[in-house]
């Protein structure tokens, strides 16, 4: 008599082969048994509360990692929460995998009325990367192996995998599903340059009387981090850090430009982009912003994204690692010399912000506000620099990304290219899950409620995470005065005391009112190792509508109030 395998061991056995450890999700038909069978065989399952946390977990994995996040869902609803995430990993260029189970193809396709009737893989292709179905359960492998490789090839992104309830119980023969599941060999292979792009690239930057590098979360995601520093020091070229590119050389370091982003920008006549793109977040490379005649350096896996805002005078296609190597293997045919007076320029202005930015630190209004919060959070992850932050917010993120300086690479996560708020706790969780070291996530109030029931994940799997919400009982800010009769639009509970949240799931609790306060009970965190909520209580008046994205909102400017924050 043969031996017969199915669905289920077989996804698993496909996983397995592909390096697959962890799986985040929430159970439910068809898939409840397909987290059984990975938790058995030895793949770590956490299961969240709501599926878009579990799908931003299994993305901020893949950017950790370089490996496909997996995230699990149900069929119909389940399926339609974990399309936010997915949809977001594949905008920051994060592998991840969703795979959802789904109902019967036969009366889903006749429209039926299956259970959670849905043609779930058409809904999913406008948000990832590529989307898969598997209608035979000898496809498996062939399956999993498509969707590892498309993740994380070329420019990585959100894959979509398809399989019916009906699939997962299929049977087949041991030894014939054995052979038909294989891992992946090379799945993001290296790509180099041209050797007449790295000329081009390095003569322009010989060139330039004001030169600078972008650092982008590409840069980040690459891993490259010896080829980046080796480049940037032996050309001597200022550098700045997008958010979470921030650590991949210190912030201290001495080229770094971050303190005068404004100025970089706006006097750079070269800039090499490196992992970084010219959209939004780098106000799509148009003057005033940028110089007129500045001339663009890109490298970038995919030779689309050239020319996306602006003439890219040099185009770079290929891997980060690769190409800096290989402009740096080119410096000797065209040596840099960066002109004293453009690196004297941005250290003058550098060290004036610096000045100003430690007034506003120093300085100790009572309620907190979020600078002087946001200095005693600083003060505490100076001491414990292999913390992880994660980071969201209007105000919160702003701000906490100008103040809290990193050191290491990869130790910084947000909201990202889309700016999503909701992301804080699915990617603190998977910080925590997949390197194994403490977490703190600076969450505005109105960011925090967005996936604030993951609390009772963390605790549920004692992970080392703190979570610290800036708390001024609204979105933005608190004060907004009622013009009827339920609350304004933007406020939320200025008195709510978040930290009892921990307490429920068995987590530790600290409500703050000062300075003091917050790094004492930050520190009691961290040395703990265990879930914390820490509720900063800082006045309803602190903050300003839309944060540093004012321009975008029509009605901010009309309603904008000056603050001591601004």
């Amino acid at each position: 008599m043969t031996t017969q395998t199915d669905g289920f061991h077989l996804v698993v056995d496909a996983l397995k082969a592909n390096g697959i450890e962890t799986i985040y999700g929430i159970v439910g038909i068809p898939i409840t048994d397909l987290a059984r069978v990975a938790q058995a065989s030895g793949i770590r399952y956490i299961g969240f509360r709501q599926e878009t946390s579990a799908g931003n977990a299994a993305a901020a994995a893949g950017f950790l990692t370089q490996r496909p996040g997996v995230c699990l869902t149900t069929s119909g609803p389940g399926f339609l929460n974990g399309l936010p995430a997915l949809a977001n990993a594949t905008t920051n260029c994060f592998p991840m995998i969703q795979i959802s189970g789904s109902s019967n193809r036969a009366l889903v396709d006749l429209q039926r009325g299956d259970y959670q009737d849905l043609d779930q893989l058409n809904a999913a292709r406008p948000f990832a990367k590529a989307a898969y179905r598997i209608t035979r359960v000898e496809d498996i492998g062939r399956g999993i192996a498509r969707a590892v490789r498309t993740a994380v090839s070329g420019r990585p992104g959100g894959v979509y995998l398809d399989i019916p309830g009906v699939v997962l119980g299929q049977a087949m023969d041991a030894a014939a599903a054995a052979d038909s599941v294989w891992r992946v060999v090379d799945p993001a292979p290296r790509q180099l340059p041209a050797p007449d792009a790295v000329d081009r690239a390095v003569e322009i930057l010989a060139a330039a009387q004001r030169p600078l590098i972008v650092l982008g979360k590409g840069a980040a995601y690459a891993q490259a981090d010896a080829a980046i520093r080796e480049f940037v020091e032996t050309t001597g070229i200022p550098f700045l850090p997008m958010s979470m590119a921030k650590g991949l050389l210190p912030d201290s370091h001495p080229q770094s430009v971050a303190a005068a982003r404004s100025l970089a920008i706006g006097r750079a006549d070269a800039v090499l982009l490196v992992g970084a793109r010219l959209n939004w977040l780098l106000g799509h490379g148009d003057s005033p912003q940028w110089d007129a005649g500045a001339k663009f350096i890109q490298i970038d896996i995919a030779a689309s994204e050239f020319d996306s805002n602006q003439p890219i005078a040099a185009p770079l296609a290929g891997d980060v690692g690769s190409v800096l190597a290989a402009l740096s293997d080119h410096l000797a045919a065209h040596p840099i010399s960066v002109p004293a007076a453009w690196t004297g320029e941005l250290a003058e202005r550098r060290e004036r912000n610096d000045a100003k930015m430690a007034e506003r630190l120093a300085d100790d209004p009572h309620p907190m506000r979020f600078y002087n919060a946001l200095g005693a959070i600083r003060a505490v992850l100076q001491q414990n620099p292999d913390v992880y932050v994660v980071n969201e917010g209007a105000n919160a993120l702003d701000l906490a990304r100008n103040v809290i300086d990193m050191e290491l690479p990869r130790h910084r996560l947000d909201s990202g290219t889309w700016g999503v708020m909701g992301v804080g706790m699915g990617y603190a969780i998977a910080a925590a899950v997949e390197t194994g070291r403490p977490v703190v996530a600076i969450e505005g109030d109105s960011a925090f409620g967005f996936s604030g029931m993951e609390i009772e994940t963390i605790c549920r799997y004692r992970l080392p995470v703190t979570v610290v919400i800036l708390n001024n009982g609204g979105v933005y800010r608190g004060d907004e005065e009622q013009t009827g009769g339920d609350p304004a639009p933007t406020v939320l509970n200025a008195r709510a005391r978040h930290e009892l949240i921990a307490e429920a799931f068995g987590g530790k609790g600290y409500h703050v009112s000062t300075p003091a306060e917050l790094r004492a009970a930050l520190t009691q965190a961290l040395v703990s190792g265990g879930p914390s909520i820490v509720d900063c209580e800082l006045d309803p008046a602190a903050g300003v509508e839309s944060g540093h994205l004012a321009a975008l909102n029509p009605t901010s400017a009309a309603r904008k109030s000056v603050s001591a924050d601004a």
